[in-house]
C-alpha cells in the first residue's frame, strides 16, 4: 500500500473517523445519563466546545483548511472561521499536557460509570465502559494509522504525529 498524500481525502475515511468519534460521545453522554441529566447535558457541552475549540484553533491554521482533510473538519472550518496562518500550524507546542482535554471525552464518562458502579453494579454500564476505552485508545489509534500516513500536513509539520509517532 503506497503512502500517497491526498489532497482530499476518501469519504469512507471521513465518515469511519467520524463514526467513532460521535460514537463515543453517544456512549459517553449514556453513561453520565446514569449520574442524571446535568452531567449529560454539561459532557456533551463539553464535546461540543472541544469540537469549536479545534475548529477555531487547529483547523484553520492546517493545510486542509477548506479541504476535505480525513476528519471532514478542513471544509467545516472554513464555513465556520477565517483561514489562520498555516506556519502557525506546525509550530504549536503539543505535549501530553496540552492534549489532556482530548483525553478527558473519554475519561470524564469512565470515571462517571466508576462512580455508578460503587453505587449500584449494572453489567450494561461496565460493558460501555470498557467499550468506550477500546474505541478511544485502541480504535483511535486505528483511525491514526489510516490516516496520518496519507496527510499533508504530517509531511509539512504537525506537534500531534511528532508526539504520537515518537520513533
Amino acid at each position: 500500500m503506497d503512502n500517497q498524500c491526498y489532497e482530499s481525502y476518501p469519504g469512507w475515511m471521513v465518515v469511519l473517523s467520524n463514526a467513532l468519534t460521535i460514537s463515543i460521545y453517544i456512549i459517553g453522554a449514556f453513561i453520565l445519563y446514569g449520574l442524571g441529566i446535568i452531567f449529560t447535558a454539561l459532557y456533551l457541552l463539553f464535546c461540543l466546545f472541544m469540537e469549536i475549540r479545534l475548529l477555531k484553533k487547529g483547523c484553520v491554521n492546517c493545510y486542509y483548511y477548506g479541504k476535505t482533510c480525513a476528519f471532514g473538519k478542513g471544509r467545516l472550518s472554513s464555513y465556520l472561521f477565517k483561514k489562520g496562518d498555516p506556519e502557525l500550524f506546525s509550530q504549536k507546542d503539543v505535549s501530553w499536557y496540552t492534549v489532556l482535554p482530548d483525553f478527558l471525552v473519554s475519561l470524564i464518562p469512565i470515571t462517571g460509570g466508576i462512580l455508578i458502579l460503587v453505587h449500584e453494579f449494572n453489567w450494561l454500564i461496565l460493558i460501555l465502559m470498557v467499550i468506550i476505552f477500546i474505541l478511544s485508545f485502541a480504535g483511535n489509534a486505528l483511525i491514526r494509522s489510516l490516516t496520518c500516513k496519507h496527510c499533508r500536513q504530517r509531511e509539512l509539520g504537525c506537534p500531534a504525529a511528532e508526539i504520537f509517532n515518537k520513533s
